[in-house]
């Protein structure tokens, strides 16, 4: 075996997910593995080249994991041909410019979404990235999820005849800062900041629907702001101008309807944290980020509506689990070993920046949509 030693510039590894996701449970779980095996007598030892602002928490993450690189300055490690790739998980109000640097800089982009702050500046970069003639990927970890997975093997498979319906919940309580920590950083709640949960969310939602049940073709959507004030990581109250829950429609190709709610202001009654039904002429499924349970058409119940007596049916003991008939690694670091193989070996990958522009596009209009109390078309876009 042939190490291939890879230096990877990632920008936002203090944050949240950044470090937790990228860092810890996708780069460094790749070097505890031995490396990424290409298969052809290559193994890919990523080196990882820390980067942000504050220069004495990258240290301290640096000590902490045995890594040796560190950096404050952006351009000058853009400017080092010794750095193959780059790779940004920053505030979404940051992404932009840096992308854009080291898209000129000649580097490969892997980056978390939304790309940019609006349609307009993420196909610049999807376009300025296709010109280069660098790889380019976006992360789109969901469709990676056990749970998310399993729906799609039903998909593949025709159990669900023709789909239907979607219907997903997706959200929590995050504590408003005054008499408990906010679980989410302050930022989220601020639209001068790039903050709310339209723009965070629908990304997801639209590559998540796109892969597998098809594009979407319209919005229809209602946005608000639940909690007006919160309070922030030094404990002061300010007030929270960006939205907190989006409740929406998606029109799909196909015909198919899905119904979205997202929230950062609901209390959790379902077994995870994200749940979506899909409901099809010959079988339904409910699927979260691990599970699936599904209802064939052969043993759907006759349920008889009658309020006058106690349910005596336990519905859900009436739905099977779908097996996992396999291994699921991190969604995370399963998306970086297809985007690295996609760099190193030339392995087919479509989730880039022009898919990334795609979600982008949905969370534009479907704020637009809010604003103006319609539902509004989604066109295709292109470079």
């Amino acid at each position: 075996m042939t190490r291939k030693t890879v230096r990877i510039a990632m920008n936002g590894v203090t944050g949240r997910m950044g470090y937790r996701q990228h860092l810890v449970r996708s780069i460094l779980a790749l070097r505890e593995q031995g490396g990424l095996d290409l298969g052809d007598g290559t193994v890919l030892w990523p080196e990882p080249i820390l980067l942000g602002r504050r220069e004495h928490a990258l240290r301290e993450i640096a000590e902490r994991h045995g890594l040796e690189h560190v950096s404050t300055d952006v351009d000058a490690v853009l400017a080092d041909d010794g750095v193959d790739l780059y790779f940004d998980s920053q505030v979404t109000s940051a992404r932009e410019e840096s992308v854009k640097k080291a898209i000129a800089a000649g580097k490969h982009v892997y980056t978390e979404k939304p790309t940019a702050t609006g349609l307009a500046g993420a196909l610049e970069l999807a376009r300025l990235a296709h010109a280069r003639g660098i790889k380019h990927g976006v992360v789109q970890d969901k469709i990676f999820l056990p749970g998310l997975l399993k729906l799609k093997r039903l998909v593949d498979g025709g159990f669900f005849g023709r789909v239907l319906s979607v219907r997903g919940e997706f959200g929590y309580w995050v504590f408003e800062g005054d008499w408990q920590p906010a679980q989410r950083p302050s930022w989220n709640y601020r639209a001068e900041d790039g903050g709310g949960i339209v723009v965070d969310m629908f990304p997801h939602w639209e590559y998540v629907l796109h892969e597998l049940f098809g594009r979407v073709r319209s919005v229809q959507a209602l946005a608000t702001t639940h909690i007006p004030q919160r309070w922030d990581e030094q404990d002061k109250p300010y007030d929270a101008t960006a939205d907190d829950a989006a409740y929406a429609i998606f029109e799909l190709e196909g015909g198919a309807i899905a119904q979205i709610n997202s929230s950062w202001a609901v209390r959790v009654h379902r077994d995870e944290l994200a749940e979506f039904q899909v409901d099809g002429t010959e079988g339904s499924a409910v699927a979260g980020l691990r599970g699936c349970r599904v209802q064939h058409r052969s043993a759907t119940p006759k349920p008889v509506w009658n309020p006058d007596v106690p349910a005596t049916e336990v519905f859900r003991d009436q739905w099977q689990e779908v097996p996992d008939n396999g291994d699921f690694d991190n969604g995370f670091k399963a998306q970086w070993e297809l985007f690295l193989k996609h760099v190193y070996a030339d392995a087919p990958y479509h989730w880039d920046l022009l898919a990334g522009a795609r979600g982008v596009q949905l969370a534009e209009l479907g704020l637009r949509s809010s604003a103006e109390g319609r539902r509004i078309d989604v066109p295709e876009i292109a470079l």
